[in-house]
């Protein structure tokens, strides 16, 4: 029985870190060096993708939890390979009128790895911005009254 307990142990340690993040019309729960089968993208193999349409983040010590996004936060994707998911059947039948349609479809999908899960703090940035936007108007005030 202590087995099975480390064994959980470990698996909530490497839950550490993961995101909530919507792309092609649904939402993901991403976790570092995982695989994941989302909807075709116009992207070639080994390129990286940006998603920053992150709902919720879960780090070591907290979440944050976006209005509707998490501001700053980027979840860094390879793209490995193109694919095509299982076959669909779709058979339409009208009774008694002698109708029948049989359709199949298989979807495009694109497989990536996700490579980081950050947030970026440009809270120092923001407020030398707007330091420098607060200085600017004061010296022109002055000139116009001259």
């Amino acid at each position: 029985m202590t087995n099975s307990k480390n064994s959980s142990n470990n698996s909530s340690k490497s839950n550490e870190l993961y995101a909530i993040a919507e792309t092609s019309g649904q939402q993901f729960w991403f976790e570092v060096d995982r695989y994941y089968d989302i909807d075709r993208l116009n992207a070639k193999e080994k390129d990286k993708i940006t998603l920053e349409k992150v709902l919720l983040l879960k780090d070591k010590n907290s979440i944050t939890i976006g209005q509707p996004y998490v501001k700053d936060a980027k979840i860094e994707l390879e793209v490995v390979s193109h694919k095509r998911d299982k076959k669909i059947l779709v058979y339409k039948m009208r009774p008694k009128k002698k109708t029948r349609r049989k359709m199949g479809h298989r979807q495009e999908l694109t497989r990536v790895m996700v490579k980081s899960i950050s947030v970026v703090k440009s809270s120092s940035k923001s407020s030398s911005k707007k330091e420098a936007v607060k200085k600017e108007p004061k010296p022109k005030s002055e000139k116009s009254t001259n």
